[in-house]
């Protein structure tokens, strides 16, 4: 005979329920995010964060930077500066000390 559920049967099957929904949930939350994620990626590749206007690459030392025409501004990824400086037979750091202690411009 099939009687009817237990009261321990019946919580058993809630939580089994609760269980799946917050797990579809949580899914569901993880899709959502990587969606948004592509969709601002795909809004704001290549564009300038100052002006919004589009971004270009640019030979600098032999190293691509991306430019900015609008307003100037030139973006360097993560490693480029490293780049930069490496390939500078002086240093950009150097120049940049000499300049600031050279009498041009005077420490305070």
């Amino acid at each position: 005979m099939i009687g009817k559920p237990s009261e321990k049967e019946e919580e058993y099957f809630k939580r089994q329920e609760l269980a799946k929904l917050r797990k579809a949930r949580v899914e569901a939350a993880v899709r959502l995010a990587e969606e948004e994620k592509k969709r601002l990626k795909e809004l704001h590749w290549m564009r300038c964060p100052k002006c919004g206007l589009e971004l270009q690459e640019v030979e600098y030392r032999g190293v691509m930077v991306d430019t900015c025409f609008g307003c100037g501004g030139t973006f360097f990824d993560r490693g480029e500066v490293e780049k930069v400086i490496e390939a500078d037979e002086r240093g950009l750091l150097v120049r940049l000390g000499s300049f600031l202690f050279s009498g041009e411009a005077k420490p305070d």
